[in-house]
């Protein structure tokens, strides 16, 4: 009776440690964002400081996703375009290197960065879990079932939530909550596109002449590696094709700071015949940066991106990626990889290489203080693109050029529409990369609220502002980290909307959504700045014959005067509505333009007093993918209201004067 008694225990106490597993695996928040991308963060950090419990998942061990992933040379045109927390982000990376705002900054930086918004939003991130089922009633999701990453053996875990966003690369969230999407490209026909499709373009393109096979002139010897024996369809035709993935590289140049770059495990240098012959067709190019686009980060370390006809891309590789199984793409992802470090590892040792080129990449190491958990190198793929919500508005080329602009805008794009090449095949005997696209041309557009919501009878309380409903060529201008951030901001303000309303997010006051994001900029109802425009008219008086300009500055225009010492004096004032006394700091915008004066005077009017401060043009120094630079004016005491003001002048200028945009950012502490 003893041992019976004493068994029943047992079972008892198991039982009872089985539950408290089971409890502990249970997790109920309001918003549970998947994906610890960048707009992973900011959208966690959203839905937090409006009073809402977030919980933010990552597949990974990091934060960020590309942003602190490799993508250190920001990817955006007008940063205009760019509000909120994302702009948030980048006075932040400003603040880390001493300046205002910077847009190019070191993988760990971006990441720690965005581990302060995790610390100052007070949310919990869950790493190593992804997802494994989702959970619906009628349109909603009532709860999503993760599985261990590193292992899927150990208990599931349970989230329940009202809300849920997909801030993902792969849309994995959405794919399972049975939301629509696509996959490759839409012909031309589908949404009355011209640059959709199959597309061979001169950009990132072999010159003409280069022979496909492994023995020139047989193609009986089979094809070289990394071409597709694929027939070329025809252009504008939609197909199932991935523009290419790669990764965003780190290296150093400061010998005190690399790890060499050896051969790595299963090197095969026949993977780079192909690169030989480009060589051979190309002998005025001797430089890295002709076949790598090599951006320069701080303290010596650089963001490398893919170049003409063969680069970084590994073409034609990742067709099954968006909709494969996780095993699989962990496969695709480490023959990115082997592809990559080959590929640095031929240039700097393979004796067939010209010398100039080798000479060149020796000079290159891994950053020993970047990625120290990951072997110095990138644990983030760049994913350009996956699948693509079919959600309750489509995005596509008319958007992008300003033809059809949507009226439920929640951000803004400002990017060229940018397609990789996709595949990598003989054309009339001859080796031709297709899919590459770069048109631009045109100005910051708004993106539809419609297009990161899914149809109402598919979820009714899924975001998804990463893998957004768009084409793959509206994607491709939208796909920008800074704009994703943008999106997952308003994603969270929406969905707080739809839970206190507790309605369908397809059923908000978008109008209302609108509003909040303009006057809550930061999500914490601090001031985020005040900012006068050239072309706030009701704010500015202008003496004096300066003319406009329509690209190259911030916001939609910058005005401008070609003015000499002798000139008459022409004058811009900007007056900023201050909406509390306070400290701010004035910063005028500087665009890059030919023939700029070599000094331009500003007076800054606190109300009380004056000051003339004179701005250097050889002060300005502009880093980055950027029109312009932000330049200081001081520190001010500013009365509420309308006393205060910035005038810029043409008095003792010796070339063009320019009058863009003021900003007066009030002081507070980093928190």
């Amino acid at each position: 009776m003893m041992l019976i008694k004493t068994l029943f225990r047992a079972i008892g106490l198991v039982l009872v440690v089985s539950c408290t597993v089971i409890a502990q695996n249970k997790i109920k928040v309001d918003v549970c964002i998947y994906g610890g991308t960048s707009a992973g963060v900011i959208a966690a950090y959203t839905a937090q400081k409006l009073g809402k419990t977030a919980l933010l998942i990552e597949p990974g061990k990091h934060l960020g996703g590309m942003s602190s992933g490799g993508l250190g040379f920001t990817d955006i045109g007008n940063k205009y375009a760019i509000t909120g927390l994302a702009r948030d982000f980048y006075r932040r990376v400003g603040n880390h290197y001493g300046k205002f705002e910077q847009w190019t900054f070191e993988p760990h930086v971006a990441e720690d960065i965005f581990k302060g918004y995790v610390a100052r939003g007070k949310f919990k991130v869950l790493y190593e879990s992804r997802v494994k089922d989702v959970r619906k009633e009628g349109n909603r999701i009532t709860a999503i079932v993760l599985e261990n990453a590193a292992n899927p053996g150990l208990p599931n875990t349970i989230i329940e939530a009202k809300m849920f966003m997909d801030c993902g690369y792969e849309g994995d969230l959405m794919a399972k909550a049975g939301v629509q999407y696509a996959v490759g490209r839409e012909a031309n026909a589908d949404f009355d596109e011209t640059i959709n499709g199959v597309q061979v373009h001169e950009g990132h393109q072999f010159p003409g002449g280069i022979d496909p096979y492994k023995t020139l002139g047989k193609p009986e010897s089979g094809l070289l590696w990394g071409i597709s024996n694929a027939t070329l369809a025809p252009i504008g035709s939609g197909d199932k094709s991935v523009q290419a993935y790669n990764y965003r590289i780190c290296l150093s140049t400061n010998p005190a700071n690399q790890v060499a770059i050896t051969k790595p495990q299963g090197y095969d240098s026949t993977r780079y015949e192909l690169l030989l012959r480009l060589f051979a067709a190309t002998p005025q190019k001797r430089t890295l940066n002709d076949y790598f686009i090599v951006s320069r980060m701080p303290n010596q370390k650089t963001d490398i991106n893919n170049r003409g006809g063969f680069s970084t891309d590994m073409i034609g590789a990742n067709h099954d990626y968006p909709e494969a199984t996780y095993a699989r793409r962990d496969a695709i992802v480490r023959a990115h990889e082997d592809y990559t470090k080959g590929l640095l590892y031929f240039y700097g040792h393979d004796s067939r290489v010209p010398a100039e080129l080798r000479t060149e990449m020796l000079k290159y190491g891994y950053p020993k203080d970047e990625y120290t958990d990951h072997g110095n190198w990138s644990p983030q793929l760049y994913v350009r693109e996956a699948r693509r919500m079919v959600g309750s508005y489509v995005m596509h080329q008319a958007n992008c050029q300003g033809k059809v602009v949507v009226q439920d805008g929640v951000g803004m794009a400002a990017y060229t529409m940018d397609s990789h090449n996709c595949q990598r095949v003989v054309a009339n005997g001859m080796v031709k990369n297709e899919g590459n696209v770069e048109v631009g041309g045109f100005g910051p557009y708004p993106i539809a609220y419609g297009s990161i919501v899914p149809k109402p009878e598919h979820c009714g309380n899924l975001f998804v502002p990463v893998c957004l409903s768009a084409t793959h060529i509206a994607y491709g201008s939208i796909r920008m980290e800074p704009v994703f951030m943008v999106l997952a901001q308003s994603s969270a303000v929406a969905a707080v909307m739809a839970i206190d309303g507790k309605t369908d997010i397809q059923a908000i006051d978008v109008a209302k959504l609108q509003q909040q994001l303009k006057t809550n900029p930061l999500a914490d109802g601090t001031i985020m700045d005040v900012l006068v425009d050239n072309d706030d008219a009701a704010s500015i008086t202008k003496r004096g014959s300066w003319t406009s300009e329509a690209k190259g500055g911030y916001g939609p225009s910058f005005l401008r005067l070609d003015a000499t010492s002798s000139a008459p004096e022409s004058t811009v004032r900007f007056v900023p509505d201050i909406p509390k006394q306070g400290v701010y700091t004035a910063y005028a915008y500087f665009p890059k333009v030919t023939g700029l004066s070599s000094q331009t005077l500003v007076t800054v009017n606190d109300g009380k007093n004056k000051k003339e401060i004179v701005v250097k043009s050889s002060d300005i120094i502009v880093e980055g993918q950027t029109s312009g630079e932000w330049v200081s004016l001081g520190d001010y005491t500013l009365a509420k209201g309308k006393n205060a003001s910035a005038e810029i002048s043409t008095r003792g200028a010796n070339g063009v004067v320019v009058a863009d945009a003021i900003i007066f950012l009030p002081a507070r502490v980093n928190k």
